[in-house]
């Protein structure tokens, strides 16, 4: 199943995703097609497990990040990561974007928004109250952006710069559920 994802990551970045066929997977990652129809059902449910490992090794790693505690830098980690979740060109990303909403449905962020609180639950404590509302924001608006400049090339926003917009959302936004009253889940009325 490896070799058959890095092949179609590999010919995804060189031909798109018109050019990608399941004879050019297999044909690249050295198994017959046959083999290849084993494990995948066709070309979107090979992207659809691509995009799918790429989105939990993200989730996952965020997950450490915040269980390790509040750090210098953890917000620009935590946005760098999710930036970088899905690697490659511009097309490549999209495509795997695309792959991942198609096969997940429209609340495919929302099981990867519950399992990463599942994750963490009791192994992390904020300097503020989480109520669902704020984890909602915290975890979709970050997502919600890069998704946006995925679809958006025509904007040419650069990577850097974007990033550094992303981390200066957050922390405003974390410094306001810092300072909020505590006694209405973080959410000042």
């Amino acid at each position: 199943m490896d070799a058959i994802l890095e092949a179609a990551f590999q010919l995804l970045e060189a031909d798109g995703v018109e050019a990608l066929t399941t004879n050019h997977i297999a044909e690249r990652a050295g198994v017959s097609v046959g083999t290849l129809y084993q494990y995948f059902a066709g070309k979107q449910a090979i992207l659809a497990a691509l995009a799918q490992r790429r989105a939990a090794a993200a989730r996952d790693r965020i997950a450490e990040i915040v269980i390790a505690g509040p750090e210098l830098g953890a917000v620009r980690l935590i946005v760098r990561t999710l930036a970088t979740a899905f690697e490659g060109l511009p097309a490549t990303r999209r495509a795997l974007l695309d792959a991942l909403t198609l096969a997940g449905g429209d609340d495919v962020v929302m099981r990867h928004h519950l399992t990463f609180f599942d994750t963490i639950a009791g192994k992390t404590a904020f300097g503020f109250p989480l109520s669902p509302e704020a984890g909602f924001v915290l975890t979709h608006a970050v997502v919600g952006l890069l998704r946006a400049a995925t679809a958006e090339t025509e904007l040419a926003l650069d990577p850097a710069r974007l990033e550094d917009e992303l981390v200066r959302l957050m922390e405003a936004y974390i410094g306001a559920l810092v300072m909020a009253p505590r006694g209405d889940g973080g959410s000042p009325r």
